[in-house]
């Protein structure tokens, strides 16, 4: 279950929270906004009740908590939507790369109401966060990046990028199509105090992994 060691940022707009699930360690993330409340999830990858219990938690970050507004998912795979339908209820939005969406609606039975493409802003009442379409890990995997002012910006990559490397490929095309929009839409817009949170284990910056880009597409993972 969640506890206070699931804030991860305090934030001047929002805080961050972050649960490890299941026994593939899969992060979810949790966005609340200190204006109005409003929660957004990234990521519902297993365990609904420890999810339930951060948000919980979360509700205590505002005077107003109107709970869980919006599941954003970074891309298809079995291991990332787990706990979604348990989370999908009557108002909450879903959200999900356009070339996953129909997937992830047959695995799940769930409806995906905002399919996302490359350069979409996701709006909602004080949380604002801009989608990036990284193609190679799965057709439509996306990344959600929360800028902020006066500091660093956070970037949400799921499985596409990681400490050491992009995610995992099924074919020499699919790596370099990764790698190219890794490198062409992250690492060359970004700041190298960017802090990238990936889809499991730790976080990183986009400076400490910049030096490493030559040698992983040298070596093809």
């Amino acid at each position: 279950m969640a506890t206070d060691s699931s804030l991860i940022h305090d934030l001047p707009a929002v805080t961050v929270r972050r649960i490890s699930v299941s026994e593939m360690s899969n992060n979810v993330y949790l966005l609340t906004s200190k204006k109005s409340g409003l929660q957004v999830l990234i990521d519902a990858a297993d365990d609904a009740a420890a999810i339930r219990s951060m948000m919980t938690e979360a509700g205590a970050d505002t005077p107003c908590s109107p709970g869980l507004h919006a599941v954003l998912t970074t891309h298809q795979h079995w291991d990332h939507i787990r706990a979604l339908p348990a989370l999908a209820d009557a108002g909450v939005a879903l959200a999900a790369g356009g070339d996953d969406a129909e997937t992830i609606e047959q695995d799940k039975g769930v409806s995906i109401s905002t399919k996302l493409q490359h350069g979409d802003t996701v709006s909602y009442d004080g949380i604002s966060l801009d989608v990036i379409h990284l193609r190679g890990h799965t057709p439509g995997s996306v990344a959600f990046v929360y800028p902020v002012e006066d500091g660093p910006t956070h970037l949400f990559t799921g499985d596409s990028l990681f400490p050491g490397g992009v995610g995992k490929t099924w074919s020499e095309e699919d790596f370099r199509q990764l790698i190219d929009d890794v490198e062409e839409r992250i690492f060359s817009v970004y700041e190298d105090d960017t802090i990238v949170h990936p889809g499991h284990g730790d976080p990183t910056t986009l400076g400490a992994e910049r030096p490493k880009l030559a040698q992983w597409r040298e070596r093809g993972w």
